[in-house]
């Protein structure tokens, strides 16, 4: 059974820092890429960061975040990271982790192409 458990996030004020985690568990976490969308009110899903499966992944970045997050994988341990640096009021949304839909593939950033997601965690960003 897949389970993606989701940590970290909270409120933080503009130009600050937070990071999010995901423990999987339950497949065979190192060959598949793993991913982090976010979703704001009112808003539609939004891919955030991808890292392909190997180590080390493949990382892919939506033009929104690049630079100022970071996703990476501990493959021993089967956990996925994002870093998010310089935060932005625009940021705030629910983050969500994700597994790809089949293994070795290089999903893309949409969400169509996972099958198993995160309980998702709230990040704040005041100005």
């Amino acid at each position: 059974q897949v389970q993606l458990v989701q940590s970290g996030g909270g409120s933080v004020q503009a130009g600050g820092s937070l990071r999010l985690s995901c423990a999987a568990s339950g497949f065979m976490y190192n060959v598949y890429t793993m991913g982090w969308f976010r979703q704001a009110p009112g808003k539609e899903r939004e891919g955030v960061a991808s890292i392909s499966a190997g180590d080390p992944g493949t990382t892919h970045y939506a033009d929104s975040v690049k630079g100022r997050f970071t996703v990476s994988r501990e493959n021993a341990n089967a956990t996925l990271s994002l870093q998010m640096s310089s935060l932005r009021p625009e940021d705030t949304a629910m983050y969500f982790c994700a597994k790809c839909t089949s293994r070795w593939r290089r999903c893309a950033l949409v969400g169509g192409d996972y099958s198993d997601w995160g309980q998702g965690t709230q990040v704040t960003v005041s100005s």
